[in-house]
């Protein structure tokens, strides 16, 4: 098969919502459709020992969160969908922002009763950005909620996004009876059985049809009538370019607990959602059928299985075909690199692949090799971009509470750095180590990581921080650059890779730093 057909084959995408909206449950049933698993193992609370298969770290499953990015791929009508299911939780949220970098598309999930929530608007705005093309799906709709068009009204509102129904519902909560299938033309009845893979599919193509009434009752079609009228009056109708561009989103009505309305959306989104796109590097722009290999690293994940010491590094690959065994340009290490076990996913299993096409997610085992952001090429000298650090918003000094474990406390602690978790700055006075995270819950997660994967055990001790900004003088040669390190000495600190960074104790002593020291910047992504 040619690399054109391949590439054109693969649709890779993440799907993003606020905790608890649905998303690994939706995850799990495009599964099911896809053959990938068996049977759903529902994420409801920490008493079922059967997680959701996507969760595979152990605090997951005790909390019931994800926390962090999985991935998973399956088939489905000759297609291969690759999906990153990524972590709800605004602590983790700096994953899933390094995760949208490895995407072509993005699914948003809302839940009906809630509508659009915070970290919702923080994740769409991401993809805005972007212009990652973007489908919203509006799940749990088997449970009293907000009224269809109310949530249509919203999602444009907070989301800035333009919508147009693909799918409409018959009721909700104890009245809902089903779907209309605006795409397909049909409807789908809801029996509330989610043991059916698939729900009962009625061909209607014209809503006038009396079939209608026999099917769902009088008062539920003529409703059906006047609101799927209305809803196609006042959105725009559907068309691929806006669509691609992501200047159009797609809503889908269903309940993915149910295994409702998902085959619906899965259906529509092989025939609408992008194959892999081309992307940006510092040089230029690549794109996908080029001959050539490219790829970049979005993830690293420590331990995967506690039983061996492995990391994992996943890659995204971008242009041409990555093989087994054939050597790679790591462009920072300026190193050429092998692989002889490439990982694809397939749930929680993992197999050794010979040839993976572009769109595809490949994780390599790394003896500590690469970091977030590092690029692998065949030969060309190129950095793709856009996988920034953020300025973390919580700082506290981790401190070793088992001097007999100190060393394992170091690897453990650099592995998990590495791996994106958190960030490490050392005080430039006294070489202390910080540990500054977007999220609070991060703490815990490191330190249980550290104490079961590693045998460490740390300590914190809280730090009054209000933002680490990394700095960069038009000369570091000049007096004021001087100045800046004498005066502000007990304030900076080097991060991983070795670049200054300065912790702000408040906005007010920031904005006075700012001011008085005119030549130098101050940026809060890492990536500048």
């Amino acid at each position: 098969m040619k690399l054109i057909d391949e590439i054109n084959k693969r649709r890779t995408f993440g799907i993003i919502s606020h905790p608890d909206a649905g998303k690994t449950t939706l995850t799990e049933k495009l599964l099911l459709f896809g053959g990938a698993i068996q049977e759903a193992g529902a994420v409801k609370s920490n008493k079922i020992k059967k997680g959701a298969t996507s969760d595979f770290m152990e605090i997951e499953r005790q909390r019931g969160i994800s926390v962090a990015t999985s991935v998973l791929a399956f088939e489905y009508r000759d297609i291969k969908i690759n999906i990153l299911d990524t972590p709800g939780h605004k602590d983790f949220a700096e994953d899933t922002f390094r995760t949208l970098t490895a995407v072509d598309s993005v699914i948003v999930v809302i839940d009906v009763a809630k509508g659009v929530e915070e970290q919702t608007e923080k994740l769409v705005e991401v993809c805005r950005m972007r212009n990652i093309p973007m489908i919203v799906f509006i799940n749990k709709m088997d449970r009293e909620g907000k009224d269809a068009f109310d949530l249509l009204d919203e999602i444009e509102q907070k989301l800035h996004l333009r919508v147009t129904p693909l799918s409409f519902p018959i009721g909700m909560g104890y009245d809902f009876k089903g779907i209309y299938n605006i795409w397909e033309k049909n409807v789908n009845l809801f029996t509330g059985d989610p043991r059916k893979d698939i729900e009962e599919t009625i061909e209607i193509s014209d809503l006038s049809n009396p079939e209608l009434d026999d099917l769902i009752g009088n008062k539920a079609a003529d409703t059906l009538r006047e609101e799927a009228e209305l809803a196609q009056s006042v959105y725009p109708p559907f068309n691929q370019k806006e669509y691609t561009e992501g200047h159009l989103q797609p809503v889908f009505f269903g309940s993915a607990l149910n295994n409702f309305g998902v085959r619906e959306l899965l259906d529509c989104f092989v025939d609408i959602a992008p194959a892999p796109r081309p992307k940006e590097s510092d040089t230029r722009i690549v794109n996908p059928e080029e001959k050539e290999f490219t790829g970049f690293v979005f993830k690293i994940h420590a331990n995967m299985d506690p039983k061996h010491r492995d990391r994992l590094a996943f890659i995204k690959i971008v242009s041409g075909k990555f093989e087994r065994n054939v050597p790679y340009l790591h462009v920072r290490h300026n190193k050429k690199l092998r692989f002889s076990s490439p990982n694809a996913f397939f749930a929680e299993k993992k197999e050794i692949v010979d040839v993976s096409y572009p769109g595809d997610i490949v994780g390599l085992h790394d003896t500590g090799n690469f970091k977030i952001g590092d690029t692998l090429t065949q030969g060309e000298e190129l950095n793709y971009k856009g996988v920034p650090s953020f300025s973390p918003e919580h700082f506290r000094y981790i401190n070793n509470a088992d001097p007999m474990k100190s060393k394992q406390l170091e690897k453990g602690i650099d592995q998990l750095m590495d791996e994106g978790v958190a960030q490490l700055f050392r005080l430039e006075l006294n070489n202390r180590k910080i540990i500054g995270t977007v999220g609070a819950l991060q703490y815990e997660v490191i330190q249980y990581r550290l104490e079961h994967e590693y045998g460490a055990k740390c300590t914190y001790e809280n730090l009054n921080v209000h933002k680490a900004c990394w700095i960069e003088p038009e000369d570091e040669k000049s007096e004021e650059f001087a100045d800046f390190k004498r005066v502000k000495a007990k304030f900076l600190a080097k991060d991983k890779r070795g670049q200054l960074v300065f912790l702000a104790d408040s906005q007010f002593s920031l904005q006075m730093t700012e001011q008085k020291y005119k030549h130098i910047k101050f940026h809060y992504t890492s990536e500048f």
